[in-house]
């Protein structure tokens, strides 16, 4: 069977492997038809993900088929195309019992702490399938990404009106960009990449757009695109502890910051900018099964237009070639696809 192997940072192999048994009870069988592209993949083939582990087939963004089912599975049939909850919770930590599966004590996730969608067919736990009979499976490959993005904006508890900033305007930060457009939040994304910021005034219809120039000039500049107010929430996509260390003087007095990104560094700040504010701070870890239904009926209810999403796509055979082009930002990708069956 082929599948794709990261051996370590910056090496991808194709390799033949061992098909994956009959499914047992509770599992399904599926097929991998799409596999998306993200920034835990990219910082994994950097060597810069904290939670990857060497080697490993990728992939947790996918589309897939169910090929077959073993007993007890009831909410997936052979034929039904899904999306797949990648993580892998125990089910009885504190966490999971709290209903917080995204935060299982014991988690791992497929392609990241363990093998993955990159391979034309594996098992898992049915319970993490969610299907649908009208989304292509390219959309079906999407709606981890945008997991990421439902939950970040739930855990921020954002309302209509409210004022929002998001830093980062790569994949993650334009997941939380379309949840918020959902919830009628007034949206300004912050990024230094001129091109990343006119796709979101063109193609995700944000409200207001800020060039980072590092320059002490940028919250001067929010609150001339907010009326005098700094935003109300502060969403940091960006990964990078500079920007997560800095955030806080971008928010509103009694305002939230919200970390979406990871970074293996320490985060440092006065203490002074969080308590005279008043301000909260809050982490976003992965989504949960509510998110995934939710997204996948906004899909298919046209709330949510995943065409702009789709930028650049490869083959298996062409896969490992390409990925590198897909790190420069002069190839202006988005969201990248591997087709693998």
């Amino acid at each position: 069977m082929k599948a794709i192997i990261l051996e370590k940072p910056e090496q991808f192999s194709y390799a033949d492997v061992d098909e994956p048994a009959k499914p047992g009870p509770g599992e399904a069988l599926v097929e991998v038809h799409r596999v998306g592209i993200c920034g835990t993949d990219v910082s994994g083939y950097l060597g810069k993900m904290p939670f990857f582990t060497y080697p490993v087939i990728p992939g947790h963004e996918l589309g897939v088929q169910v090929v077959s089912v073993g007993e007890g599975v009831e909410n997936v049939q052979p034929g039904d195309r899904c999306s797949i909850e990648p993580y892998m919770d125990c089910g009885d930590c504190y966490a999971c019992l709290k209903g917080a599966t995204n935060c299982c004590e014991t988690l791992e996730v497929i392609g990241v702490h363990k093998n993955g969608g990159m391979c034309e067919r594996f098992l898992l736990p049915a319970r993490k399938l969610h299907p649908s009979a009208k989304l292509t499976m390219e959309q079906l490959a999407l709606v981890e990404t945008l997991a990421i993005g439902c939950h970040c904006v739930n855990r921020a508890d954002t309302q209509a009106n409210d004022k929002v900033l998001v830093i980062g305007a790569g994949p993650i930060g334009m997941a939380a960009i379309e949840f918020l457009k959902v919830a009628k939040a007034e949206i300004t994304v912050m990024d230094m990449n001129e091109t990343r910021l006119q796709f979101c005034k063109d193609k995700l219809g944000v409200d207001h757009t800020v060039v980072f120039k590092n320059d002490n000039t940028e919250a001067d500049r929010l609150r001339e695109v907010n009326g005098g107010d700094l935003p109300d929430t502060v969403i940091d996509a960006t990964g990078s502890h500079i920007s997560m260390s800095d955030a806080f003087q971008y928010c509103s007095f009694t305002g939230q910051v919200l970390y979406v990104g990871i970074t293996t560094q320490e985060l440092s700040f006065k203490h002074v900018a969080i308590h005279r504010p008043e301000l909260t701070i809050k982490a976003s870890r992965n989504a949960v099964p509510a998110d995934f239904t939710r997204i996948i009926s906004l899909i298919e209810d046209g709330v949510i237009n995943t065409d702009p999403w789709l930028s650049h796509q490869a083959s298996y055979d062409d896969f490992i070639g390409e990925f590198p082009k897909w790190l420069k930002p002069e190839t202006g990708v988005i969201k990248a696809i591997l087709k693998m069956n």
